[in-house]
């Protein structure tokens, strides 16, 4: 199976096929559908299942992903509220160690009419050895309120590695907001946007996945999408010098995903 490819089909069976990757993919980022009947449009796929049966798909895709995952390799998994603990459950029971359990606040939340607006999603990020792992910390330090705020000098220079919160409304702060404080806003990618992928039912933003992957990957590793969707993995990823490998069982959100791949190249700048 060649690097920097996007290919098409049932990622289950791509991963469980791939003899060659087993051991290999240094990170892997799973954006699963979350199973809460989402139109995805032009009936690209089912997400409304029976929970059994999602279950059972998650498990599988469970197994996959740490077959090929080195030892050292880490896998991110961005979910819903209505099945992020029985993910979080399932990879440990497979032998996943939790080291974060992150909650991605963002601004532009989904408007809900019989419940709280949805303005969040889990960011559970796991490693194979708690011992041997990448964590780049001095890639993704953010200055710290101490020093920003309160000037305090006692306040860290090369500032602090992020807290387990990735969001902060800049309406919620009265002198503003900017985007190197140690609060980190990112919104949604809604349809109104330039980044938006023309026809995606919904997006990841480039700038949370290059947080994950500046994190824990380096460059020349092997960065790994099982469920791609729009790209936004495989785009990051090749914009930080990652070699990457996508799978996508719709054609329609491959050739999408596809066409956002052939467009950018190493270096340019996150969206």
């Amino acid at each position: 199976m060649k690097v920097n490819k996007l290919y098409i089909g049932d990622c289950v069976s791509l991963m469980s096929g791939a003899t060659a990757l087993k051991g290999t993919v240094d990170l892997v980022c799973v954006d699963p559908p979350y199973n809460i009947g989402y139109d995805y449009g032009d009936g690209e796929y089912d997400d409304a299942r029976p929970g059994a049966e999602y279950k059972q798909w998650t498990d599988g895709w469970l197994d996959a992903v740490y077959a090929i995952l080195s030892e050292h390799g880490a896998m991110w998994v961005v979910i819903g509220d209505e099945w992020a603990a029985e993910v979080k459950v399932a990879a440990t029971q497979r032998g996943f160690k939790l080291r974060s359990w992150v909650v991605w606040y963002y601004t532009f939340g989904v408007n809900c009419t019989q419940k709280f607006n949805r303005s969040h999603a889990h960011l559970l990020y796991f490693v194979k050895d708690e011992k041997k792992f990448t964590f780049n910390v001095d890639a993704i330090r953010v200055p710290s309120a101490r020093a920003l705020v309160y000037n305090d000098k006692r306040a860290a220079p090369g500032g602090k590695l992020p807290d387990d919160t990735w969001v902060l409304r800049p309406q919620d702060l009265a002198s503003g907001f900017n985007p190197e404080d140690d609060v980190w806003s990112i919104s949604r990618v809604c349809g109104t946007f330039k980044e938006r992928v023309a026809g995606a039912a919904n997006q990841l933003p480039e700038q949370l996945m290059g947080r994950i992957i500046r994190a824990c990957s380096n460059e020349g590793d092997l960065v790994l999408d099982p469920m791609s969707g729009t790209g936004t993995t495989l785009t990051t990823a090749k914009k930080l010098g990652r070699k990457y490998i996508g799978f996508e069982i719709s054609p329609v959100f491959a050739e999408r995903a596809a066409n956002r791949l052939a467009g950018v190249t190493r270096g340019d700048d996150l969206d």
